[in-house]
């Protein structure tokens, strides 16, 4: 009888130490679930860059056309001359995806009256002179309407052609002429794998320099924004006057230059 006692003691502590290491176990396992910089870890980084040549070439022109009162004729008429221009923009291949309506506007314009008011004078308490007159209000005389556009050029051959004729074809303002890159979005992703493949090589030299096996991946962190190098190449600046004859802009003059895309990220690995 007390052999078999002593045999029930045993086997109860040992169910007791297993449920304890089975709690120490489930006990860690969650703990580093929930709380991974609660356990060994360490972090990389990586810096991925991509050089890519600007695809498309972006300006802005402006047709405004001022007149008296008589409203619907103003409006009728800037419609009509902002037709025009970007139809002739159309013929030369840009399609209307890349043609954009940035602002439609009509601004009244007003006669102001200086009205001069003499001093008063005093004259024994009393005010003398003459006496003040009410100041007519401002006066609506006319009208200015404008349409300004934003187009986008993809055959830079044409980029001289097209400004110039925007002008000559009505248009009384043309804005800066840059350079950018259509989908930024593939080029980040191109300079974001560069960045995670140089972190990763830098997290396995780490590990075997420090005599340890690398562990999971626990995060990925990456910078707020991407980071634009270089340069976006900007022509002058054309502001043509009313009725002004549009300069000539050579195509071959223009270079579109680079944009070097960098992106950073951070990697916390596990250690084994």
């Amino acid at each position: 009888m007390s052999d078999y006692k002593n045999k029930l003691a045993i086997v109860f502590a040992l169910a007791a130490l297993g449920l304890t290491y089975a709690a120490i176990s489930f006990s860690g396992a969650y703990a580093r679930s929930i709380q991974p910089s609660s356990f060994r870890s360490f972090a990389v980084s990586g810096e991925g860059k991509v050089v890519a040549v600007p695809d498309v070439a972006q300006f802005s022109f402006s047709v405004t056309t001022e007149g008296g009162k008589d409203l619907a004729k103003i409006n009728t008429d800037n419609t009509n001359q902002y037709n025009k221009v970007v139809e002739f923009v159309k013929s030369k291949g840009v399609t209307k995806e890349d043609i954009e309506t940035t602002e439609s506007s009509i601004n009244p314009r007003y006669q102001t009256y200086n009205c001069y008011q003499p001093p008063v004078i005093y004259q024994g308490g009393a005010a003398v002179g003459a006496p003040t007159r009410a100041c007519p209000p401002a006066e609506i005389v006319g009208y200015t309407v404008t349409k300004s556009v934003s187009v986008k050029i993809r055959d830079f051959t044409k980029i001289g052609e097209i400004m110039g004729g925007v002008v000559s074809n009505g248009a009384n303002q043309v804005g800066g002429l840059n350079f950018q890159i259509d989908d930024r979005s593939k080029v980040e992703n191109d300079a974001r794998g560069k960045a995670i493949a140089q972190a990763k090589e830098k997290a396995k030299s780490v590990a075997k320099a420090g005599g340890f096996r690398l562990g999971r991946l626990l995060a990925i962190e990456e910078g707020a924004m991407p980071y634009y190098y270089g340069r976006e190449t900007y022509a002058k600046d054309m502001a043509m006057g009313m009725g002004a004859v549009a300069p000539s802009v050579p195509s071959a003059s223009i270079e579109p230059g680079s944009d070097k895309v960098i992106i950073n990220v951070t990697l916390r690995y596990e250690i084994d």
